[in-house]
């Protein structure tokens, strides 16, 4: 008798662990696609200007609550993931001319022009110079989609090819790009002024392309000519509080240390 109850409580204690084993995995999930965080409008941080007025004016997406894709669009991971690895279905293939600029050093510094194809709103020539993110150029995905949009608006485009990151461009001088180099950016501008002394100029950089026009317009004020306004993306203000951030395990960012590390190494070892 006492075997037979034995057996009997078998598939009960089964049944209770595959109860936490989904428990677990359900657990995981939703602290993995972030479901519990709340969704809510932008902070926004601005002086009161004309120019913070008519950006909020014209701009009414700022002021809404952002609204992510249903499961996975609260998850960072999963968006970075997606979108790095796949980027936008049918990403534009914009055309544009490559220029190459020899730099004091010798280094050969190039960058993607591409001319609008509609008229500015305003009647005006207005170029955007625009500085891809750390080991970027103008082929990713994200710079394409950028200056398609940009283009289809009226805006020239000019956009910066960080030293080393094209795999079919040779280097020419013992160094590739830096987090602060502002050589070959500045050298791309003033390609632009001098080509067309008419247009205005809007500075766009993404991440570490907005740390690079940032310190690029506080270096000289003559810097700032002919400059409409600079729009930074997604910038990192502190590089050395960022490298302690990136040394953490919470929330997987070792990880992305790891990713990015191993990037540098490849562009590095491919012009040894």
């Amino acid at each position: 008798m006492s075997a037979i109850l034995e057996t009997s409580e078998l598939p009960a204690v089964f049944d209770g662990v595959k109860l936490a084993a989904v428990a677990a995995v359900l657990y995981v999930i939703v602290r993995c696609l972030n479901l519990k965080s709340p969704t809510a409008p932008p902070e926004l941080i601005y002086q009161d200007s004309a120019l913070a007025r008519f950006l909020l004016k014209s701009c009414p997406l700022l002021t809404k609550e952002y609204i992510p894709p249903l499961i996975w669009g609260k998850s960072g991971h999963i968006q970075t993931a997606l979108y790095g690895k796949m980027g936008r279905v049918r990403s534009p293939h914009p055309y544009g001319l490559r220029k190459y600029l020899t730099m004091p050093d010798g280094a050969t510094a190039t960058f993607d022009l591409f001319e609008p194809r509609s008229e500015h709103c305003t009647g005006e020539d207005v170029t955007m110079v625009i500085c891809p993110g750390i080991a970027n150029h103008s082929e990713k995905q994200y710079i394409r989609t950028f200056v398609d949009y940009a283009q289809k608006n009226g805006y020239r485009c000019a956009v910066l090819n960080h030293l080393g990151a094209l795999p079919n461009i040779e280097l020419t001088s013992p160094r590739m790009f830096t987090y602060g180099c502002t050589w070959e950016f500045g050298a791309m501008v003033n390609y632009i002024k001098k080509t067309y002394p008419q247009t205005q100029l809007v500075v766009v950089g993404f991440s570490l392309g907005g740390n690079i026009v940032c310190k690029y317009l506080g270096e000289n004020q003559a810097n700032q000519e002919r400059v409409l306004c600079c729009v930074s993306v997604c910038q990192g203000y502190s590089a050395l509080r960022a490298q302690e951030t990136f040394m953490q395990w919470d929330h997987c960012r070792r990880f992305y240390n790891f990713l990015m590390a191993d990037n540098m190494k490849k562009i590095i070892l491919s012009h040894r």
